[in-house]
């Protein structure tokens, strides 16, 4: 038996059997507020409204009409211009994976480029293709190093240059000016990704204007519907054309192409939901500057990066107290003493900033620390 096991795990690649899987941690009886979801569900009559459309859907047949439908609502919700396409994907995960894959070229070396800290799906979707990733650390202010990212293109010649905009963890927009030079520097594609853009005050809809190589990748996640897992790629029409050859036919369910049409329709609920959690980001802004040994860093995300003095009890103090955030001190030197708190519902909120304060007062109160 265990011969057998030994030759069927050695066809694995040796890189695969080594690496570290995407981590999901257990929330349940937790205030969950470490995955910047929307955390407002839908009104009762929209519920009944999406359960009853729902239950018409023809699930006996392959998704078809209803997601190139989908694609088109999704264009016109974006207004995207003339000449522009957009792809759907199994999320945004999905869609990065792809990308890797459009650009791999066995044989050659080939380089994908981004910030970091930043989303840790771009260096492990660059592994799984054998792509070189290259992180160019940024400012000790989580800005873009311009001097770096140009020395870094002009280095490696990526054929990808991702730019979370904004960027997750560090929740910041970056520079126009030195976003549009790097547009103008990189000899491939560069992405935007825009997965927390109904919080955002920008976007890159003009860049991607100005620049065919130039993508946007978006989300319904943090629209609403992080469970229906439905993401987004919009750029010239013919570089859209090719990448779109490489997704599998039936990506998208016809139960979540179903779901997303109707968010679509009413959209007007969502963008109510992503006010209130504007308004709580600034409310928490505010809150967190009061506190004398938390430094809360800018956002234009539905999520507050915050320094504290020791992260790792923080966030057992605060989990200990029934508040799950996200501890990302260990991810990249730059977020040393870091914790990433999702922007939540307003009695969220509050139930955070009391375990967060307590935990700072007696972190030795926690069992679990």
């Amino acid at each position: 038996m265990k011969a057998s096991l030994d030759r069927a795990l050695g066809v694995l690649r040796d890189d695969v059997r080594a690496m570290q899987a995407y981590q999901v941690h257990a929330s349940a009886g937790l205030i969950k507020l470490d995955a910047m979801e929307n955390p407002f569900r839908l009104p009762e009559p929209l519920q009944r409204a999406l359960g009853e459309r729902l239950g018409a859907v023809a699930i006996n047949r392959y998704p078809g009409e209803r997601t190139q439908q989908l694609a088109q609502a999704l264009a016109d919700h974006a207004k995207l211009p003339q000449g522009k396409a957009l792809m759907l994907g199994n999320g945004s995960d999905e869609l990065i994976s792809l990308l890797a894959m459009a650009v791999c070229k066995p044989g050659q070396r080939v380089a994908v480029l981004a910030p970091v800290p930043g989303f840790v799906m771009y260096e492990l979707s660059s592994k799984y293709q054998h792509l070189d990733f290259v992180g160019v650390p940024l400012t000790a202010d989580f800005e873009l190093d311009e001097a770096a990212m140009l020395a870094a293109i002009a280095e490696h010649q990526p054929a990808v240059v991702y730019l979370a905009y904004p960027n997750n963890p560090t929740a910041n927009l970056w520079d126009d000016a030195v976003i549009e030079r790097i547009a103008q520097a990189a000899p491939g594609l560069v992405v935007m990704d825009e997965a927390y853009q109904p919080f955002a005050a920008r976007d890159a809809m003009a860049l991607m204007a100005r620049h065919p190589q130039v993508l946007i990748m978006r989300t319904m996640s943090k629209f609403g519907l992080a469970g229906v897992r439905i993401g987004y790629l919009m750029g010239h029409a013919e570089l859209i054309h090719h990448i779109d050859k490489l997704r599998p036919p039936y990506n998208v369910s016809v139960l979540n192409a179903e779901a997303g049409l109707f968010a679509l329709e009413h959209a007007s609920e969502y963008e109510r939901q992503a006010a209130t959690l504007r308004a709580e980001r600034e409310k928490l802004q505010a809150a967190l500057a009061a506190m004398p040994l938390v430094r809360a860093f800018p956002s234009e995300g539905n999520m507050i990066l915050v320094r504290v003095p020791d992260a790792n009890r923080l966030h057992a103090g605060l989990k200990a107290r029934g508040v799950l955030v996200k501890n990302v001190s260990g991810m990249h030197p730059l977020l040393a003493g870091c914790l990433r708190l999702t922007v939540g519902a307003p009695d969220e909120n509050a139930a955070m900033l009391a375990a967060l304060d307590a935990s700072l007062a007696r972190p030795e109160a926690s069992p679990s620390l």
